[in-house]
C-alpha cells in the first residue's frame, strides 16, 4: 500500500468527491463509493475512487484520511480483480493483484449500491465487461443500479496444508499465558529423555566386562553385576519420575489452553449478530465448541507431548549412535528418508479425510440437535422410524469418511513398521559383519541394537503424529472459522451515553434488505415516550423486521433509528438493551428453577422483587402450586409448564428488568381465550408508563393501544386509533372484520 504522489498531474476537483482525491484533467474519476466500517467493524466514513490507472482510498484500517492528507493508491492493471462479498448487513471489498489480496474494505448494506457501481466500473475498465459507463473528463461517475447482492461464504478462509499449519500455529496464542509452565515441561522432557538413554549405555560394559569374560572363565565377582543393575534401576526410576512430572505439567498446560479456547469460542459466539446463527445449524456449532476443542486438547496433551519426547529421543539417540559407531549409525538411518517421504505423501490425503469426517460428525450432531428438542413433534406425527433412518444416513456418512481415512492409514502405518524392521535387519547384518571383523564388540552391538529398537519405535510413534496433526488442524480451522467472523451489528468506537431513557423512538426513512430482497421501503414513524403503538399487517408485511431493527438485532440498510434523539448506531448495544424488554410469541425458558428464569435479566434481584414481578404477571398462584414453588425446576425450555404459564413467566422476566422500551411480539397468539385474558391483564400492567411496540395477530388485543400502524408490503399504509381506523374502512378495517367474521363462524362437528 503506497500513498499517491501529489502534483503528478494538473489538479482538477471532481463533483461529489472530496478535494483530497483531486486528480488530473486527463485522469477522470470513473467511479467512487464510500465505505462505512473500519477493520474492527466500527463505523467510519471513508472513500474509494477509481481512475483509469489507479484505485485511491482513505485508510482501509481506520476509514479516515491518512495523516498527511494524501490518499493511498494501488495500480490498476490486467492482473487486478475487485471482488465484493455481501452477507446480510455487512460486506467486504477485496482488491486482488496477481491472485493475492492486496487490501480489504468493509461496508454496511447501506453502501451496497455505490459499491456495486464501483465494481461494475472496475470490471469495465480492466476486463471490458458491461458495467458503468465511463464519464467524460471532468465529470463525476454516474450512479447505476446495484445488481443482486452477492452472498458471503460462511467459511471463505484459506484451505489446504498451509492453512492447516497456520491454524495450529495460531493455537500458540492461547498458550502464551502458560509459557513458563510449557518451558518447564520442555526441560522435563529433555531430562526424562536423557535418563531413558542411560540403560542401553550401561548394557555395553555389563556384557563386555562382566558376562562375556565370566563365560570365558575370567574370575569376575557377581557383586559387579549388582552395580550395573543398580545403575539400571536408578536410571529407570529417574526416567519414570521425570516422565511423570513432564506429563502432568504439559497436560496441565494443554487443559487450560483447551478451556480458554472453548470459552473464547463461546464468548465470540455470544458477540455475533443474529444473522450468523440463522445460517448455522445448532449441532454444527455444538460440535465445534465441544468436540473440536476436545480433539485439540487431546492433541496438545497426548500427541504433542509424545511427539516432543519422540523427537528428543530420536535426536539424542542419533548422537549416541554416531558416537558409538559412525558406520552402523549411517546404516541405521538409511530407511529414515523413506519414512519422511511417506509421511509427506499421505498428510494431504489425511487432512482432507479428517476435514470430511469433522463435517460429517457435525451433520450427525445436527440431527440430534434437531430431533431431541423436537421430540414431541416427532412423536405427534409418528415419525420415529423416519428420524432413525435420517440418523443412520448421517452416521453412515461419518462411517464412510472414517473408512476413507482408515484405508490410507492402514496401508501407511504397517509400511512404516516394515521399513523399521528392514532397518533393524540391516543393522544386524552390518553388526555381525563388524563383530566377525573384530571392529565391534558383542556388548557394543547389543547396546547398539537396544538403541536401534528405541530409535525405530519412536520413529513409528512420530509417524502417528501425522494423522493426529491433520485431525487437530481440521478442528482448529473449524474453530478459527468462528473466531474470524465479525458481528454485523457494529459497536460504535466512541459510544454516546444514553443517560436516563425517556423512550422516544424516531424511525426515519428506514429501508432494510435481506440479501437482494428489500423488506422495508422507507419507514417513517415517531413513537412518543410512554406511547403504545400496535403493528398489524399480513404475514410478510415487515412487522417483526421493524421490531428487530428497533431492538438493534439488525441495522437498517439506509435511514436511521433514534432513541431520545440519539442514533442507535452511536449507542452502546449493551446500554441500550439494558433499557429494552421483549416478550415473544414463543417464550424461551432455560433449564433451571422458576426463580432463575424470572431473574435472567436481573440476576441480583431479591426474592421480594421476584415475587412482586410474578404477582404483576399473574404467575404467582401457579408457581406456588409447583412442588418447590419458586425453586422448582421447570425442565428444558419450560417443558413441564403450559404455554400460558411459560408466557406469564416471560412477562415476569420483562417486568423485573423494568425496561423503558417494551417489544411485544404476538404475545397472546398461541394460547386459549381464558389464558389470553390473564396474559392480557398482565400485559396491561407491564405496558403502563413504558414506550411499547406491540405486534398482534389478534387485532382485538390492540384496543388499548394509543395508535395502530398498519404495514403492507414493507410500507406504512395506515395509522391511527382503533376506532378511527375502523371508521375509515381501509386495510385495518378489512383485517378486523375478516377476523371478526371468522371468530363468529360456528364450529362444524362431523
Amino acid at each position: 500500500m503506497t500513498t499517491a504522489s501529489p502534483g503528478r498531474l494538473p489538479v482538477a476537483p471532481v463533483a461529489g468527491v472530496p478535494a483530497r482525491f483531486a486528480v488530473g484533467q486527463d485522469e477522470p474519476v470513473l467511479a467512487s463509493c464510500r465505505f462505512d466500517l473500519d477493520a474492527a467493524l466500527r463505523f467510519a466514513d471513508g472513500w474509494i475512487v477509481l481512475t483509469p490507472h489507479r484505485l485511491l482510498s482513505d485508510d482501509p484500517e481506520t476509514g479516515r484520511p491518512p495523516p498527511d492528507g494524501h490518499p493511498f493508491e494501488w495500480p490498476v492493471d490486467a492482473t487486478a480483480e475487485l471482488d465484493v462479498h455481501l452477507r446480510a448487513a455487512v460486506g467486504r471489498i477485496e482488491l486482488l493483484q496477481a491472485g493475492r489480496v492486496a487490501v480489504q474494505w468493509r461496508f454496511t448494506a447501506a453502501r451496497a449500491k455505490g459499491v456495486h457501481a464501483l465494481e461494475d466500473a472496475f470490471d469495465q475498465l480492466v476486463h471490458g465487461r458491461p458495467g458503468a459507463e465511463a464519464p467524460r473528463p471532468g465529470e463525476a461517475a454516474r450512479t447505476i443500479a446495484a445488481p443482486p447482492s452477492k452472498a458471503l461464504d460462511d467459511e471463505d478462509g484459506e484451505s489446504g496444508p498451509r492453512a492447516s499449519w497456520k491454524s495450529l500455529i495460531r493455537l500458540t496464542g492461547f498458550a502464551r499465558p502458560y509459557l513458563g509452565m510449557a518451558v518447564v515441561g520442555g526441560l522435563l522432557s529433555l531430562a526424562s529423555t536423557a535418563a531413558a538413554l542411560v540403560p542401553p549405555y550401561l548394557t555395553m560394559p555389563l556384557v563386555d566386562r562382566v558376562l562375556i569374560p565370566r563365560q570365558q572363565g575370567a574370575p569376575v565377582p557377581f557383586s559387579t553385576v549388582w552395580w550395573y543393575l543398580g545403575g539400571l534401576l536408578l536410571a529407570a526410576t529417574l526416567a519414570w519420575l521425570l516422565s511423570w512430572a513432564r506429563t502432568w505439567t504439559l497436560a496441565w498446560v494443554s487443559e487450560r489452553i483447551a478451556a480458554n479456547l472453548r470459552v473464547s469460542t463461546y464468548a465470540h459466539l455470544q458477540s455475533l449478530s443474529l444473522d450468523f446463527f440463522s445460517g448455522k445449524r445448532t449441532g454444527d456449532l455444538m460440535a465445534r465448541v465441544g468436540n473440536d476443542t476436545d480433539r485439540i486438547n487431546l492433541f496438545l496433551s497426548v500427541n504433542v507431548l509424545t511427539f516432543v519426547s519422540d523427537v528428543l529421543l530420536v535426536a539424542l539417540t542419533a548422537v549416541v549412535l554416531v558416537t558409538l559407531n559412525p558406520l552402523l549409525a549411517a546404516v541405521t538411518l538409511v530407511p529414515f528418508p523413506f519414512v519422511v517421504w511417506l509421511a509427506y505423501t499421505v498428510r494431504a490425503r489425511l487432512r482432507r479425510g479428517f476435514s470430511r469426517a469433522s463435517i460429517a460428525w457435525a451433520d450427525m450432531t445436527s440431527v440430534l440437535a434437531d430431533t431431541i428438542p423436537g421430540i414431541r413433534v416427532v412423536k405427534a406425527f409418528a415419525q420415529e422410524h423416519r428420524e432413525i433412518e435420517r440418523f443412520k444416513v448421517a452416521n453412515d456418512r461419518v462411517l464412510d469418511a472414517n473408512d476413507r481415512v482408515n484405508v490410507t492409514w492402514s496401508f501407511f502405518g504397517p509400511l512404516v513398521s516394515l521399513f523399521s524392521e528392514l532397518g533393524t535387519l540391516v543393522v544386524w547384518a552390518a553388526g555381525a559383519w563388524l563383530v566377525f571383523g573384530g571392529t565391534v564388540t558383542v556388548g557394543g552391538l547389543t547396546a547398539f541394537l537396544a538403541y536401534i529398537t528405541r530409535f525405530y519405535t519412536r520413529v513409528e510413534s512420530m509417524i502417528h503424529m501425522v494423522p493426529a496433526t491433520q485431525r487437530a488442524a481440521a478442528s482448529a480451522q473449524r474453530i478459527f472459522d468462528i473466531l474470524d467472523c465479525r458481528p454485523t451489528v457494529a459497536e460504535p468506537p466512541h459510544p454516546v451515553p444514553l443517560g436516563t431513557v425517556r423512550g422516544r423512538i424516531e424511525i426515519d426513512g428506514v429501508h432494510f434488505r435481506y440479501g437482494a430482497r428489500e423488506i422495508l421501503h422507507g419507514i417513517d414513524l415517531t413513537i412518543e415516550p410512554g406511547e403504545m403503538v400496535g403493528l398489524v399487517g399480513t404475514s410478510g408485511s415487515g412487522k417483526s423486521t421493524l421490531a428487530n431493527l428497533v431492538c438493534r438485532f439488525y441495522d437498517p440498510s439506509s435511514g436511521s433509528i433514534r432513541i431520545d434523539g440519539i442514533d442507535l448506531k452511536d449507542v452502546s448495544i449493551k446500554e441500550y438493551r439494558s433499557n429494552l424488554g421483549c416478550v415473544l410469541q414463543e417464550p424461551f425458558l432455560f433449564f433451571g428453577t422458576v426463580a432463575e428464569n424470572i431473574t435472567y435479566g436481573c440476576p441480583d434481584a431479591s426474592r421480594e422483587q421476584i415475587v412482586a414481578a410474578a404477582r404483576a404477571a399473574g404467575a404467582h398462584e401457579f408457581i406456588l402450586a409447583l412442588p418447590a414453588a419458586y425453586d422448582s425446576r421447570i425442565g428444558e425450555r419450560g417443558g413441564s409448564l403450559s404455554g400460558g404459564e411459560r408466557q406469564r413467566l416471560s412477562i415476569a422476566r420483562a417486568l423485573l428488568v423494568d425496561p423503558r422500551i417494551l417489544i411485544l411480539d404476538e404475545a397472546t397468539s398461541s394460547v386459549d381465550v381464558e389464558t389470553e385474558a390473564a396474559i392480557q391483564a398482565a400485559i396491561d400492567r407491564l405496558v403502563t408508563g413504558r414506550t411499547t411496540i406491540a405486534i398482534a395477530h389478534r387485532l382485538s388485543t390492540l384496543r388499548r393501544a394509543d395508535r395502530i400502524v398498519v404495514l403492507d408490503g414493507g410500507r406504512i399504509v395506515e395509522s391511527g386509533s382503533h376506532d378511527a381506523l375502523l371508521a375509515t374502512g381501509g386495510a385495518y378495517s378489512r383485517l378486523y372484520h375478516a377476523q371478526s367474521k371468522e371468530a363468529d363462524q360456528p364450529a362444524v362437528i362431523s
